[in-house]
C-alpha cells in the first residue's frame, strides 16, 4: 500500500492562503492556516505510518496567484534550513 498524500493551496476570500492536507488512504483532511500547522499535521499522519510517506502530491486553485506561491516556497526553504540546522546540532 502505497502511502500518499495531496496538499492543495487555496486562498480565502480576504487573500490569505491556506493548505488542504488528505491522506489518500483513509481520506482524512486537516486545513493548514500556516506551515506550522502543515509540518504538523504531516507529521501527525505519517506517524500512522511509521513516518513512511511515499509521496506528498501538490496542487494548486486556479485563483492562487505566483506571489502566494512564491511566498510558501520560500516559507518552506526557510523551515528546511532551519531543520538541517538543528540536525547539525544534534548530531555535532
Amino acid at each position: 500500500m502505497a502511502v500518499v498524500f495531496t496538499s492543495n493551496i487555496k486562498i480565502n476570500p480576504d487573500g490569505s492562503w491556506y493548505i488542504v492536507l488528505t491522506d489518500t488512504v483513509d481520506n482524512r483532511t486537516a486545513v493548514c492556516l500556516n506551515l506550522d500547522e502543515y509540518s504538523q499535521k504531516i507529521e501527525d499522519f505519517g506517524a500512522d505510518y511509521g513516518g513512511n510517506i511515499d509521496a506528498v502530491k501538490w496542487s494548486k486553485d486556479a485563483n492562487v496567484p505566483p506571489q502566494t506561491m512564491d511566498e510558501i516556497r520560500l516559507e518552506m526553504s526557510h523551515q528546511k534550513e532551519d531543520s538541517n540546522k538543528e540536525t547539525h546540532k544534534e548530531t555535532s
